[in-house]
């Protein structure tokens, strides 16, 4: 018999399904404090319940090729490492990771005294409309604000080390991802529009291909860093100071990035939700605060390869069997491709641009 990291043992005890997990923690009960009500929230890996000041969440049992959650050992590993790495950006937002337990009497109970049946990372709750994502909608974010949430970032980046990616590990990288787009993009049976995904697929395929040195100089320069890895606006609060959470913890490997690529990601998320100004003063800030001002090619670049894994990903859940709000997921992809082709306007060589109408004309 094995002995569980945290002392007690692994093997014998009884498997408890998901949806019984997901049952208990929907119950005002399970928190052994008064709740006025749980709000459950399903994500393509985890529930997360949101109860009175607290949240939860359980990692489901699922496994990827990028990522493996099939057994209560791999699930607490993760929770930890969740734990650890959004303490760089949130520290008093995480609070720790805490034991789904099964009592004698076989019934569940958080931190109770059986053995772990799961394990769940425990959040301090935010205010849900300080969040990026809200304020925008909302029309209340600030400049001072996104300066505030650029002074933590900046901060991050220049504390953290070169990740030692190679040049040439990081063009490949691009390459890598970028076939798969296009693989999953140009599939017939979504119908995308094919003036749009011609436009996108050879202006970022003609700079992987054509032009590596703009990518590969980021690396050689020690540049790449262990990031964030999913800098989106609904990670971002803005309270004071601000905090980011929900980092990419389960595959470190797309955790390392250069900061530009992020920044350009999260700016292109704020485009995509009409505030394409927080993107702009984010990287002048950032650059600043760096020292470091990528090429505006470089930064069109980053914005157009993540509009277009981002469709991606929209349509890789239709091709799940329980795909969740299907009728969303095209009209995002349609929407991020849109973007992406804008940004490739800017990766046409010199050239091949519009050009300027002369100064003092009526067009």
């Amino acid at each position: 018999m094995t002995t569980h990291p945290t002392g007690t043992r692994s093997r014998g005890r009884r498997d408890v399904p998901t949806r019984e997990k997901v049952a208990f923690l929907s119950s005002r009960a399970a928190y052994g404090v008064p709740v006025r009500d749980v709000e459950v929230k399903e994500t393509h890996m985890s529930w997360v319940f949101l109860a009175g000041e607290r949240v939860y969440k359980l990692k489901k049992p699922v496994k990827y090729p990028f990522l493996d959650f099939s057994t209560l050992e791999a699930r607490e590993a993760d929770c930890r490492e969740e734990v650890r790495l959004n303490r760089r950006l949130a520290p008093d937002v995480y609070l720790g990771v805490v034991p789904l337990t099964l009592g004698a009497d076989a019934r569940l109970a958080l931190q109770g005294k059986g053995e772990p049946a799961d394990w769940l990372v425990m959040l301090r709750r935010l205010p849900a409309e300080k969040m990026l994502d809200c304020a925008i909608a909302q029309g209340t974010v600030t400049q001072g604000q996104i300066g505030a949430v650029a002074d933590l970032l900046a901060r991050f980046y220049r504390l953290a080390e070169p990740a030692g990616v190679t040049p040439r590990e990081y063009i490949a990288h691009f390459a890598r991802e970028q076939e798969k787009n296009h693989s999953l993009l140009t599939e017939e049976r979504f119908e995308l529009p094919q003036t749009t995904l011609a436009a996108v697929l050879s202006g970022i395929e003609a700079v992987i291909a054509d032009e590596p040195e703009l990518l590969m100089s980021r690396a050689r320069d020690g540049r790449i860093i262990d990031g964030h890895g999913d800098l989106r606006p609904e990670h971002i609060c803005l309270t004071e100071p601000p905090v980011i959470i929900d980092c990419l913890e389960f595959n470190s490997s797309f955790r390392l990035v250069d900061p530009f690529d992020e920044l350009a990601f999260l700016g292109m998320e704020c485009q995509r939700l009409g505030a394409g100004w927080i993107g702009e003063t984010l990287i002048g800030h950032c650059a600043d605060l760096l020292g470091d001002r990528p090429q505006p090619r470089l930064l069109a670049f980053y914005t157009a390869y993540r509009a277009c894994l981002r469709a991606r990903l929209a349509l890789a859940h239709l091709l799940e069997p329980d795909s969740r709000q299907p009728e969303t997921w095209l009209p995002l992809a349609a929407s991020y491709l849109a973007i992406a082709e804008r940004a490739c306007l800017k990766l046409r060589p010199r050239e091949a641009q519009p050009a300027s109408p002369p100064r003092g004309s009526a067009g």
